[in-house]
């Protein structure tokens, strides 16, 4: 049994899905109880699932917009987060 077929495809998780099985397999490998091999497994599953969860986040921050206020203090609309001159 092959991690490719235990292991959810990784584009289909949600970012929580994600931080989840990498909080699993931090306290896994914390408790020392894993062995070698199966430890190198787990912290590539970690490393690809953190990458996975940053890329999550930077899509979502792209997305966020912040309010821009009018004179009179109201919403008069939004731009980019980060708009690129």
């Amino acid at each position: 049994m092959t991690s490719e077929t235990t292991q959810p495809d990784l584009a289909s998780l949600s970012f929580e899905e994600a931080l989840k099985q990498l909080e699993t397999i931090v306290r896994e490998l914390e408790q020392g109880n894993v062995p070698l091999e199966r430890s190198i497994e787990m912290y590539e599953r970690g490393a690809t699932l953190r990458s996975h969860c940053n890329s999550l986040l930077k899509a979502a921050e792209a997305k966020v917009e912040k309010i821009q206020l009018g004179q009179d203090g109201q919403a008069a609309g939004t731009a980019d987060l980060d708009p690129e001159s």
